[in-house]
């Protein structure tokens, strides 16, 4: 019976840590893209649209010391790219936590699991090109 209260008490702590990663995480990345939107919209507001000619993403915000160099330059299309960024790495992060709280549980089963979920996610994620 002991033991069953301790396992409830391990899942429920992993339940709120989980939560609390997700809940920080979207938020942030939500905060830090009206952010970036706002001084966009601030600074090139006022500017005419050109929907003849679709133009490619600059270089700088293809990778992340790209998008890190771009926000700390005070650009604004670099700080919606790492909201963008923030957003994407939430659930990886996720994943992460929960293989790492299932390997704590000794459940390995779910360890496995998680860990083939977290492997597709970064094989979807960084081997796509």
């Amino acid at each position: 019976m002991a033991e069953m209260r301790a396992n409830a008490t391990k899942d429920q702590w992993l339940d709120t840590l989980v939560g609390n990663l997700l809940r920080v995480g979207v938020l942030s990345a939500a905060t830090i893209v009206l952010l970036g939107g706002t001084v966009y919209l601030w600074r090139h507001g006022s500017a005419p649209p050109h929907y003849e000619k679709l133009r490619e993403q600059s270089a700088e915000l293809r990778s992340v010391v790209g998008i890190l160099g771009d926000v700390f330059s005070g650009s604004s299309r670099g700080t919606i790219q790492l909201g963008v960024l923030l957003l994407i790495t939430t659930p990886i992060m996720r994943v992460l936590l929960l293989a790492i709280g299932f390997a704590w549980q000794r459940d390995r089963l779910y360890v496995v699991a998680s860990v083939l979920v977290l492997l597709l996610l970064l094989y979807s994620l960084l081997g796509s090109g």
